[in-house]
């Protein structure tokens, strides 16, 4: 068969383009690399643009079932890099992001698109008038589509293949922990000083577990930034750990000062963290499904020109850089962590 878009990636991004796509009758394929639900590391914390953003594109508001305590989120705390407070109150939501996106996947495949989890793109390959994709080692499939759309993140398969690079990455490394701390648990807190970290390291509560984070450029610099961390809440804050529950590490895309987005090349194109969309502290979701549908409404109007198609992409897209490049500007303006970004 061959279809009309081929959506590499299942998250919030890739369910926003193919919901969009189907609603224009346009023939999707939606690949996961992983077995669906799968885990993703992140805080889970959606702000209120991508309440109202979910809310728009998917015509439904998020359900409980995705959520976790405590429910509501109230907004960001940041500490500089002198260790002053800055809070940004704002009204939000704590979910799973496992649950959040198997939920939008599922929205994504009822509207009409077709999900296969377990499938791992390991070759793509394009001309003048389709693309082909290769899935899977072994027992490989190849499956062919007019254009594939790239939302795998920040390692990327077909970026590297396509473009022939990657971007440099952030390393995440987070606890999840039993214990007690003298902070809300209904804010994200995110602490710039650079003895704890090259990028941020946070604090939130997920489900009564406190979640402590700490990010590198390098990963073996990660276990002296979390001790002085965690040394530092429990000198400032009270915490109090009684048992570790479980560890993860992730890696985000450094977003660099020419604040550059790969938006295609010929008939493959890439939104999200994919293309270079990330606002400051890891915040992905709302430029993602943003860029995604833009993406998605751009390639409807003008499925027969990729061209013509990537051209309305940068138009559509331009607000949402805009939004990433004055929010990472601010938080050079407040700390000298971030100062490159001014």
């Amino acid at each position: 068969m061959l279809y009309d878009a081929i959506i590499i990636g299942a998250g919030p991004t890739g369910s926003a383009a193919a919901k969009t796509l189907c609603g224009k009758g346009l023939s999707v394929l939606m690949l996961e690399a992983q077995k669906m639900p799968r885990y993703k590391s992140c805080s889970g914390c959606l702000i209120k643009r991508t309440m109202d953003l979910v809310q728009e594109y998917f015509s439904k508001p998020i359900p409980q079932s995705v959520m976790c305590a405590p429910f509501e989120n109230k907004g960001m705390i940041f500490f500089d890099d002198k260790g002053k407070r800055y809070d940004f109150p704002q009204s939000g939501l704590n979910v799973w992001r496992s649950e959040f996106d198997y939920w939008l996947s599922q929205e994504a495949a009822a509207s009409g698109a077709e999900l296969r989890d377990q499938s791992r793109v390991t070759k793509i390959e394009q001309n003048e008038s389709y693309v082909t994709v290769k899935i899977g080692e072994k027992k490989s499939a190849t499956e062919t589509a007019r254009y594939v759309i790239d939302y795998e993140g920040a390692v990327s398969v077909v970026k590297k293949a396509v473009l022939g690079a990657q971007s440099s990455f952030i390393t995440t490394y987070q606890t999840f922990n039993d214990g007690a701390i003298d902070l809300d648990p209904q804010y994200f807190y995110a602490y710039l000083q650079p003895e704890f970290s090259e990028y941020d390291a946070w604090f939130n509560v997920k489900d009564g577990m406190l979640v402590l984070g700490v990010a590198a450029k390098a990963l073996d610099k990660i276990p002296a930034y979390y001790a002085r961390f965690i040394k530092h809440l429990k000198e400032k804050h009270g915490l109090a750990i009684t048992r570790q529950k479980m560890e993860d590490k992730w890696i985000l895309p450094r977003i660099t000062p020419d604040f550059k987005i790969d938006y295609a090349k010929g008939r493959v194109f890439f939104a999200g963290e994919a293309a270079g969309f990330l606002n400051p502290m890891g915040e992905g979701i709302s430029a993602g499904m943003e860029s995604a549908r833009h993406l998605a409404v751009s390639m409807a109007e003008n499925f027969s020109d990729p061209a013509k198609i990537e051209a309305a992409y940068r138009e559509r897209a331009k607000p949402v850089w805009e939004r990433m490049v004055r929010q990472w500007r601010f938080v050079g303006s407040i700390t000298d962590t971030f100062s490159e970004m001014r």
